[in-house]
């Protein structure tokens, strides 16, 4: 297959194929004789492999290193399974974070009259810099303590 057809039959552009043998995840893959690359069944099945690793959210550094724990028949399950519950933290910790996101917006969203008014306390929470604050986990008021003090500029 040519460039191409691999990414047709793997989901994945060109471009981040190549941006993947650029990075060592595929090998140098065979050249026709005019220079163009050809993909085999081996090759096609590695992308497939790249492809749902991303899915998955692993990093490139995270997916050459589950590709090597792949090739290697004497590997440990358990390195595999520790790398998962790593990935799974990571995973919960960008939850957390788009939660965080989300209950930040919403606040302000709900601060926000929605009227003719130019007063606005979404532009006014982005405006002021302020860093989006980690909320405790006991905690479910919104994460950004600027949120309260841009609902009470906006009402007073």
């Amino acid at each position: 297959m040519n460039i191409g057809q691999a990414a047709r039959a793997t989901g994945i552009s060109a471009k981040m194929i190549r941006y993947y043998e650029d990075n060592g995840l595929i090998g140098p893959v065979a050249r026709s004789g005019a220079g163009y690359r050809v993909y085999g069944p081996r090759d096609i099945h590695t992308l497939g492999f790249i492809k749902r690793s991303r899915d998955m959210g692993f990093s490139v550094e995270r997916i050459g290193e589950l590709l090597q724990l792949w090739r290697d028949r004497s590997r440990h399950s358990a390195d595999v399974k520790r790398m998962a519950l790593e990935h799974v933290a990571v995973l919960q910790q960008r939850i957390a974070e788009l939660q965080d996101m989300v209950a930040t917006v919403r606040a302000l969203a709900d601060c926000c009259a929605g009227d003719e008014r130019p007063d606005c306390p979404i532009l006014s929470d982005i405006a002021s810099g302020a860093p989006l604050h980690r909320r405790s986990r006991q905690s479910t008021r919104p994460a950004n303590r600027g949120t309260a003090r841009a609902c009470q500029k906006t009402t007073e």
